[in-house]
Parts: C-alpha cells; structure tokens; sequence
C-alpha cells in the first residue's frame, strides 16, 4: 500500500469504482468446505459506487444511496447490456447495511486514518440482488476501488480481497472468498486449497445465465446445510468428496476441450445439489428446458432455493437458440457470456 499521507489528497472528494456479477459453474457450498470451485465473471453485468466525502459537521452512519435499473425485457433472448449511465433508475436512500459499514471501518484501520470518515456511496447497480450472481460483493468490491481512489491508498488486489471479504462474511456468514475474487476478475477463476488461480481453456464456449425470477436464499441455504451436515458428517464428507470430483473431472474437460463431457459434469453436480434440497421447481425447470433445447449441461448456480440457472453450449448459436428458449418458452431474462480459449495462471 502507499504510503502518501491522506492530507495529500484531501482536495479529492468524489471518487469512483466499480466491479462485476460472477457465476458459480462448480462447487456452490462444497467450496466452505474446502472442496475446489470454479467460477466466471460476467462483465455484462456491472455495478459502480461513488463515494464523496460528507457535508455533515461530525461523523455520522454512512449514508447510501441505491440505484437499481428496470429489469431488461425477457422477450429478447439475449438482451444487450446497457451502460450503467443510460438505464431508468429508481433512487432509494437509506443508512448504509452493517456489512458496509464493517468494511469502511477496516479500510480505515488499514489506511491508516484518524477514525472512521464520514461519507456518502452512491451504489448504481445492473446486477440482480439475490440472485447467486455476487451482487453483494460486486458492491463491496466497487466501495473499495471507490475508497482507494478518494484516499489514494494503493491498495493491492490481496488488500481489496481481504477487505470485500469483511463484508461477505457480515453479509452471509460463511464466504469461501470466490465472489470475492470472481467480482474482479477477466476470466474464470479456480479456488482450491485457499489459492486462487485461472485454469486452462482448451476451447471456447458459452454461457447462458437465466433468472428464475426468485430470490436465491444463499444464508438460508448456508445455514440449513450446516444444520443437517452437523446431524449427520458422513452426509457433508459424501457431499463435499462428490463435488470435489465433479469439479476436478470438469477442470480435465476444461483443459482439453472436451466440452460436451463438462456439459455432463454440470448436469451432474445440478442433480447433486438437488439432492440437498436446494433446487426448486422453477430451476429444475429451467435447467430440463435448457437440455432440451440443446445445451450441453445445466445445472442451478449460486446459494439455491431459487436464483439463476446455468447453460453450457459451444457456440454463440447455440447459445442463441437455448436463451430464446428459455425467455419466450419460461419468461426467465438472460444473459450469455463467451468464455475464450486461453492458458491458465496461477494467482495468490
């Protein structure tokens, strides 16, 4: 981090940041664990924080201002991103939750500040609250790139980690560190053993993202899994073997190409956490239209107990013809990411 002193950059009073949604396409709750899990960004839907310094006279709560954009169309099977600064939003004004006012009182511990400051975050958001797509850590994510630039810490990409992770963990309990890490990435992201890297990408592919339209009861489906993994450990052991296995058979597949083979780990690891009971009707649903209109494998994503459905296809056409699909067919708004061809490299 930098050592210039914040008196330095006291002229600096609105500053910026911003951070995008992920997706889980392996290991959802096997990854607390210690099981290894694989995830993409998807940079087609982004959030950015402003932050100013406050007018009041003393310290007072955080104050955040919240803009969330008309959801997009479902007639549309892929509907095409719109920036942040053109969508019809609606303003809220509230105090700031307690997991980002956690995280502003470790940034200034770690920033080296005189107390906590008192400051205003304006939250833009194009990324569906409660969904299992990381909306809360794309948002702690943006606050701190936004508060690194309005005190010019320099903080490195471990810091901003550490720091979106004290208000994961305040928001949901348990937090592997994936959203974390997968909010700021360009490509997907591997968490195993506690160290984060990229995998290899033998060949390209796609993925549909698709909203069942509920929210995802990602702390409620945290707490029901310990809950019944306390009552009975060899089910958690069987559980989090099984997706351990899951998830590195697909890195093989990833690795060399073998796309309709990870399609099949996909479907496989749906129907073992249906088993857990935290697929719902909408999502088992979802994921059977998706196979049936010729996607490779589908499988919910995130906490469960509703939120977004996966779909894996090889080419944007396919990918095409799954989302219509699922928009006209379901009603469900989508999204398709391209995951490119690429080396893996390892990261801290």
């Amino acid at each position: 981090m930098s050592t210039q002193s914040v008196s330095a950059t006291e002229a600096r009073r609105v500053a910026t940041g911003g951070a995008h949604a992920k997706a889980i396409l392996l290991g959802e709750h096997a990854v607390v664990y210690g099981a290894p899990a694989l995830a993409l960004p998807l940079p087609a839907l982004n959030c950015r924080a402003t932050v100013s310094r406050s007018e009041r006279t003393r310290p007072g709560p955080l104050r955040l201002r919240r803009t969330v954009p008309d959801p997009a169309p479902v007639t549309a099977p892929v509907p095409v991103p719109v920036p942040v600064e053109q969508r019809l939003d609606e303003e809220t004004e509230e105090d700031a939750p307690e997991e980002f006012r956690l995280l502003l009182d470790a940034f200034a511990r770690r920033a080296g500040l005189r107390g906590t400051p008192s400051l205003e975050v304006l939250l833009h958001s194009g990324i569906p609250a409660g969904r299992g797509l990381g909306s809360s850590a794309a948002n702690a994510r943006a606050l701190v790139h936004a508060l690194d630039s309005l005190f010019a810490t320099g903080l490195g990409e471990r810091d901003v980690f550490e720091l979106v992770q004290v208000s994961e963990r305040s928001a949901h309990g348990l937090a592997s560190g994936i959203d974390a890490l997968t909010t700021g990435s360009t490509g997907p992201v591997l968490l195993a053993e506690g160290r984060r890297s990229t995998p290899p990408v033998g060949a390209g592919f796609q993925v549909v993202v698709a909203d069942s339209g509920s929210g995802c009861g990602t702390r409620k489906a945290v707490t029901m899994l310990r809950g019944a993994f306390a009552r009975d450990p060899g089910h958690r052991a069987r559980f989090v073997d099984r997706s351990a296995a899951l998830t590195r058979a697909a890195l093989g597949d990833l690795a060399d190409g073998r796309l309709a083979a990870l399609g099949r780990r996909l479907t496989a690891a749906h129907e073992l956490l249906a088993g857990l009971g935290l697929t719902t009707e909408r999502t088992d649903t979802l994921a059977g239209a998706a196979l049936g209109a010729g996607a490779l494998g589908a499988k919910m994503s995130g906490g469960g107990l509703g939120g977004c459905v996966l779909a894996l296809t090889a080419t944007p056409e396919e990918a095409d013809a799954v989302a219509g699909a699922l928009s006209r067919g379901h009603g469900a708004r989508t999204w398709t990411t391209p995951v490119a061809e690429g080396a893996g490299h390892d990261g801290f």
